[in-house]
């Protein structure tokens, strides 16, 4: 971390993070939309309630039906131990997978371990894999940070779809803001709109199979279909060191070497943006354990010191397998740096819904963590 950047008095979080704004006391303003989410999902008793009630409601609504809410899976720890506590709550989850084809061994032993051990049914989506991979090289010929995009739109709109073929009213996934954090805008932006923009000008292959998500199709699910997206691990006081060791005792569960690294391709895209935008994730990661007090702050600062663990060989498999050559990536990684500003998107229009979006947020129509990300920067 370099000593020219100005660093928040309370986290990791460095005036290199694009949106960052400091108070007068040198808290940053991630430090404020985490010290929100608390308020939105408090631990202790209050909490308990809350989480009782939400249990409540799903399965009052999924009652007569074969499943009572759709939780959406890839190996890693977050979606392992978000389905190994629906169960554990009583819930009679749906499995969903979203294949982009990229699944190292070890992923896929966990989903099958886990949905075999928990006795819960695994639906995999796919979509053609020379049309995803267009995407994908699309979107790094883009030029912009945010190229796991496709895959995030993927597994959300996977998710909906399956929720809507079942008639389940509640899709669960494994964020966890006390874990995770709350990514800065410019890092990680992602829509429907902004899929076909970028696609439209870098790509070569028609999106037919990709499961994009419009705002029509998000209109659709959440008001016309009453789907409702639940942070579950939020609820509760979620630590990913302890979840792990659960989860090797009770799931036969591997560890896969990195935050989200249980894809190949995440793992690629991870060295893309450190290597090309110098952008250190781990940066959102530790400050999230900070600030939920799983780490202290000089402990996170020391293990920031610590390089982006470069493996050459899973860098080399990914570039072949995309179709570069070594010279198309120095291409990629030499050009101009971009954002999803540059790109058509439904960002205006977003920004344009700023108040009925919060509105749709307080009353649970859409996650909380979609206002706080998407408007609470801005």
């Amino acid at each position: 971390m370099s000593t020219n950047q100005k660093i928040c008095s309370r986290c990791l979080s460095d005036s290199s993070m694009p949106g960052l704004t400091f108070d007068e006391a040198g808290i940053c303003n991630f430090c404020k939309i985490h010290d929100m989410l608390e308020t939105k999902f408090p631990l202790g008793e209050s909490g308990q309630k809350r989480l009782d009630k939400l249990l409540d409601n799903i399965k009052s609504k999924g009652k007569n039906k074969k499943y009572d809410c759709v939780v959406g899976v890839s190996g890693g720890t977050d979606s392992t131990y978000c389905l190994f506590m629906a169960k554990k709550f009583g819930l009679r989850p749906l499995a969903v997978h979203f294949d982009n084809n990229w699944n190292s061994e070890i992923a896929v032993e966990n989903m099958r371990n886990a949905v075999k051990r928990l006795n819960v049914d695994l639906r995999t989506i796919k979509c053609d894999w020379e049309e995803f991979k267009d995407l994908q090289i699309s979107f790094l010929k883009a030029s912009i940070p945010d190229a796991e995009m496709p895959t995030d739109i993927g597994i959300i709109s996977a998710l909906y779809r399956a929720a809507a073929e079942e008639g389940i009213n509640y899709i669960l996934n494994g964020h966890s803001f006390r874990a995770e954090g709350v990514m800065p805008l410019k890092w990680s932006y992602g829509d429907g709109r902004y899929m076909k923009s970028v696609q439209k000008l870098f790509g070569n292959a028609e999106l037919k199979s990709f499961p994009n998500l419009t705002i029509s199709n998000l209109l659709y699910y959440t008001f016309l279909k009453g789907i409702r997206v639940v942070p579950l691990l939020s609820y509760i006081d979620y630590n990913k060191e302890e979840s792990k060791i659960l989860l090797e005792q009770e799931l036969d569960w591997k560890y896969y070497g990195g935050h989200h690294f249980e894809s190949t391709y995440t793992y690629f895209i991870s060295y893309v943006r450190w290597k090309k935008f110098g952008i250190d994730a781990r940066k959102v990661e530790y400050s999230a354990l900070v600030r939920s007090g799983q780490m202290e702050k000089s402990q996170a600062l020391e293990m920031i010191k610590e390089p982006f663990p470069e493996n050459q060989e899973i860098i080399d498999y990914c570039i072949k397998r995309i179709g570069f050559t070594r010279e198309d990536f120095n291409e990629i990684m030499s050009s101009e740096i971009k954002s999803f500003l540059d790109y058509p998107t439904y960002y205006s229009t977003i920004k344009a819904c700023k108040i009925p979006i919060k509105i749709c947020c307080e009353i649970g129509l859409l996650p909380n963590i979609f206002y706080e990300k998407y408007l609470r920067q801005t």
